[in-house]
């Protein structure tokens, strides 16, 4: 069987090319007007509105399968695979921008120009979950057939933005005006800590979507958490450190345990709750040994108090703390105060 190529125009049109190679001569490029899109598994589909050159072979649509990868410009690549279709093994890569960032998506924006000349954009998604890679980089696995993923990394670097966000930022040159242009992915979530070393932000409740990244010991005190986090490789020239200072309140809950309260967007408020073996260490002061709220480990920090941030339920443990013979007492949901 012949095989063929497959190109992207300027515009998102993908070309058909049946010389087995690359070719300029017009009777084996065909143009065909469409849209992309992906299927359930993230292989891409080329809807096809009407040939730009007369034929009766082109079908309807065009399923291809390979692999997806981002570029050191933040363009969306798709390589095909040689075996599909008798392919070429070419790379298709997409004008556009990336849109937008949901916990099990990333949206992408694409313009393109039908034969009447009429210029749309119209948006395709990819679906699948965001990670940290081993350098603290934001990743995106894309979802693939038979439990397998492709990887977008985001090479730059990431920011906490206003209400505790995560920020990226990347610049990109309009190849028709030559001018230079900053676009923003916002990431919507919240903070967590689970283990050493390690602070982790989950873009949603019950999904799979965690960035998880290394850090620096945290340091807890009245008021505030604060990590420090290095993002990229140490060799590499665009290695940046950053610190994650989150600010709230703490407090002691019966129901859940210690927690610290921060704010978000949207004027949110959430928790992060902790597990904790506390000991008066003074007249005016408690300690607590902190665990994780999730699966009790300890996260190797401690968290000294004074009794008046103990309000509220607060009280209700410092008495029992006080009454207790034991040097320590657990303060976490587990604990009947």
């Amino acid at each position: 069987m012949q095989k063929v190529r497959y190109e992207v125009d300027p515009y998102n049109r993908l070309i058909l090319d049946e010389s087995g190679g690359k070719s300029d001569l017009p009777e084996f490029r065909r143009v065909l007007d469409g849209r992309f899109g992906t299927d359930e598994d993230n292989n891409l589909v080329y809807n096809i509105k009407t040939p730009l050159s007369n034929s009766d072979t082109i079908p309807n649509q065009i399923k291809l399968r390979g692999a997806w990868s981002l570029t050191d410009d933040h363009r969306l690549r798709f390589t095909l695979d040689k075996l599909s279709r008798q392919t070429l093994g070419d790379q298709l890569t997409f004008a556009g921008e990336l849109l937008d960032a949901n916990e099990n998506s990333l949206l992408f924006s694409v313009t393109t120009r039908t034969k009447q000349d009429t210029q749309t954009t119209y948006v395709f998604n990819l679906g699948g979950v965001w990670k940290a890679d081993e350098n603290n980089r934001l990743s995106f696995h894309v979802r693939k057939e038979n439990g397998l993923y492709d990887i977008l990394t985001f090479s730059g670097i990431w920011e906490l933005g206003s209400n505790n966000q995560i920020v990226y930022q990347y610049e990109k040159t309009r190849l028709i005006r030559k001018k230079s242009e900053t676009h923003t992915l916002t990431f919507k979530g919240y903070w967590d800590i689970r283990d050493k070393a390690r602070i982790s932000y989950v873009l949603g409740a019950g999904t799979d979507s965690i960035f998880n990244f290394s850090a620096s010991a945290g340091i807890f005190r009245n008021g505030y958490i604060k990590y420090q986090v290095g993002i990229g490789a140490l060799t590499d020239t665009d290695f940046r450190s950053r610190t994650i200072t989150l600010s709230g309140v703490w407090k002691l809950k019966k129901d859940l345990g210690l927690i610290f309260e921060t704010d978000y967007y949207g004027g949110k408020t959430r928790a992060i709750v902790f597990g904790a073996e506390a000991e008066l260490t003074g007249k005016d002061t408690v300690t607590f040994r902190l665990r994780s709220g999730i699966d009790n480990r300890d996260i190797g920090a401690s968290l000294e108090l004074s009794h008046e941030v103990t309000e509220g339920d607060g009280q209700i443990f410092l008495r029992a703390l006080k009454d207790s013979r034991q040097a320590a007492i657990y303060a976490g949901a587990a604990w009947n105060w």
